[in-house]
């Protein structure tokens, strides 16, 4: 075993926050953590681990008496961390709560919702300061008293009074806001999504527009002697902008997940992060299959498709899938998916017919087809591998726990077992090929998929594929390596 990238330190870097004491406080959403990060070493460490309550931590906020705040996006929380350590919900019942921020021992939150809110949170009932929000993120408050907070489309910043008021548009023309920032001098930062990393700063009347090269910004903090840093929901890390626009990496960028490889002909190895296939921000992915210069991809939201490598088109093939995961290719071309949440197995042929090549199972998680055109399936939930003969099941192997990603090599199919973490070669003489993956099972519980009309979480998935001389890859989905065998 060799890992060919990774660790990650970060699995994905969401909200950031400063505390008292000098570290970065880093949301980590689909790992359900938090961490802290000291800027002047990079040293990472778990402040709240993946065993810990919460489920989708996104962003975060520290109050006058120290005191940290966390919104819990898929469950509609918001937790409160005392300085002792302790953790209770002060809110509930919110939708997608999202951005955050803290005047004095005053506490706002707003909703990443169509038509969300901007909340005060006190001992009653949350108060509503804005409503008609078109997907509320990170806020602050500002140096004039207000509370400034994005619609993240079409993209503008708004402002309104902590005590209420008709809010302001502030400024506009900002395609995609994610967060919005004040540094210790009161200058306004607001980033984009984008590939390029764009950050803009507004000063008066003056726009200054900084590229920072990190994908997929999703909130920024300054430090007490106004160092800007920023994080990425795409590519985790921590980096610091420079005022001159350049950038100095903190904590290294990765994996969010992985969640599958697929490796192509000539042997390149590509891979599916949920927000990116290979290095493009193309959300979301989670299984993946190559042929030629086109990468064949799932999502657990509903959708499949089509990528072109090459050109960078893309091509949907179908969009109302439940829960679909495993890919794999046919000899004929035709893509063969396993749809989870159907207890499904389809094949969608280069016309984009649909066909429905088994069904009745469990969890179907992994798919694989060999080189005579016969399907193999994972079954999650069941604890199976099968084999399909004219439609019809075999067993291949029984009593797994939660198999997952799985390949043809040598001729005979292996498979990720996650719930005791290792690589199985199937077949009558079956073997273990590989202990202690660094892989994780389902979470128990599994946040929301889908939360209010919007993408919550997926659930774990360690992809595995085969190249062309027999080397197996695997998504170590548990520290954000691909890992060969």
């Amino acid at each position: 075993m060799e890992r060919l990238t990774g660790p990650s330190p970060l699995r994905g870097s969401n909200g950031i926050a400063f505390g008292p004491d000098g570290l970065l406080y880093v949301a980590e959403f689909l790992a359900g953590r938090i961490r802290t990060v000291d800027v002047h070493t990079g040293e990472v460490s778990v402040l709240v681990g993946a065993d810990g309550p919460l489920q989708s931590p996104d962003d975060l906020a520290f109050d006058a008496d120290g005191n940290l705040y966390v919104v819990d996006l898929a469950p509609g929380l918001v937790w409160r961390r005392t300085p002792a350590g302790d953790l209770s919900v002060v809110a509930e019942g919110i939708r997608n709560p999202n951005g955050i921020c803290c005047l004095g021992n005053r506490l706002f939150v707003n909703e990443m919702a169509f038509a969300g809110r901007v909340l005060e949170i006190g001992a009653g009932e949350p108060a509503v300061l804005a409503e008609g929000l078109m997907l509320g993120n990170a806020m602050q408050a500002g140096p004039d008293g207000n509370l400034y907070f994005p619609h993240m489309f079409p993209g503008s910043v708004h402002r309104v009074g902590p005590d209420g008021g008709e809010p302001e548009l502030f400024a506009d023309e900002l395609p995609q806001t994610v967060a919005v920032r004040f540094d210790r001098n009161g200058v306004l930062h607001v980033l984009l999504v984008d590939e390029n990393g764009t950050v803009v700063r507004i000063d008066g009347d003056r726009r200054t527009t900084i590229a920072t090269g990190v994908p997929g910004l999703d909130n920024a903090a300054f430090s007490g002697d106004n160092r800007m840093f920023v994080s990425s929901f795409a590519t985790a890390g921590i980096t610091e902008v420079l005022p001159d626009g350049t950038t100095r990496e903190i904590v290294p960028h990765g994996f969010v997940g992985p969640y599958d490889v697929a490796v192509d002909d000539a042997g390149k190895v590509h891979t599916a992060d949920h927000y990116r296939i290979d290095r493009a921000l193309l959300p979301f992915a989670h299984g993946l299959a190559a042929a030629g210069d086109q990468l064949h991809f799932t999502s657990q939201y509903g959708q499949t498709g089509t990528y072109d490598r090459i050109s960078g088109s893309l091509r949907m093939r179908e969009v109302a899938l439940n829960h679909p995961l495993g890919i794999a290719v046919r000899p004929d071309g035709a893509v063969v998916i396993a749809e989870s949440g159907a207890g499904r197995v389809l094949a969608i042929t280069v016309d984009d017919t649909v066909e429905v090549l088994a069904e009745g199972l469990g969890r179907p998680a992994g798919v694989a087809v060999d080189a005579d055109g016969r399907c193999y399936v994972s079954d999650e939930e069941n604890g199976t591998v099968l084999r399909f003969e004219d439609g019809k099941p075999v067993a291949v192997a029984e009593g797994l726990s939660a198999p997952q990603g799985l390949a043809i090599a040598d001729g005979r199919p292996v498979v990720v077992e996650s719930g005791r973490r290792r690589l199985l070669a199937l077949g009558p003489d079956q073997r273990t090929l590989a202990s202690d993956l660094p892989v994780v099972p389902p979470r128990d519980p599994q946040p929301a998929l889908m939360v209010h009309d919007l993408p919550g979480v997926p659930r774990p998935f360690a992809g595995l594929a085969t190249a062309p001389d027999g080397t197996l890859y695997l998504a170590g989905n548990a520290d954000g390596s691909i890992l060969r065998f």
